[in-house]
């Protein structure tokens, strides 16, 4: 169970690490006006969707489940019950994040950096909330 946890764990952080910077590129390439930033930013996104955020999604789910079944009793709890809850709203928010990264490609985005900058805040509040029921398990 150990193995299964620290690999949850890892994968947990790079799914963040791709959560916390994507936006933040997005921020950048809202502010840009000259073709060659442009394509650098999209570049960078689409490396960093789908070769660190994606992978370490499926591989933080991956393992999460794989501690799941090592442990069904959590299954029993409730704090495990608001965990997933917030599991599935990152997954909405990368979906979202999906989403915005194919209006870049094709130059359609509607949003300014200032609201890029709000939306980057996201998985920083689900982040506090998921690392805090799964360690102190409140209820």
């Amino acid at each position: 169970m150990l193995w299964l946890k620290a690999f949850h764990l890892i994968f947990m952080v790079t799914w963040f690490a791709g959560m916390f910077y994507l936006p933040r590129l997005f921020v950048y390439h809202s502010m840009s006006d000259d073709q060659v930033s442009i394509d650098r930013f999209k570049i960078m996104e689409r490396k960093l969707f789908f070769g660190i955020m994606t992978p370490g999604a499926l591989l933080t789910l991956v393992f999460g489940f794989g501690l799941l079944i090592s442990q069904p009793h959590w299954m029993q709890a409730g704090w495990m019950h608001a965990k997933l809850g917030l599991i599935f709203t990152l997954l909405i928010y990368h979906a979202w994040c999906f989403k915005l990264l194919v209006d870049f490609k094709h130059d359609r985005n509607k949003h300014s950096h200032v609201w890029f900058r709000w939306f980057n805040e996201a998985p920083v509040l689900a982040l506090f909330a998921i690392v805090i029921l799964a360690v102190v398990k409140p209820f």
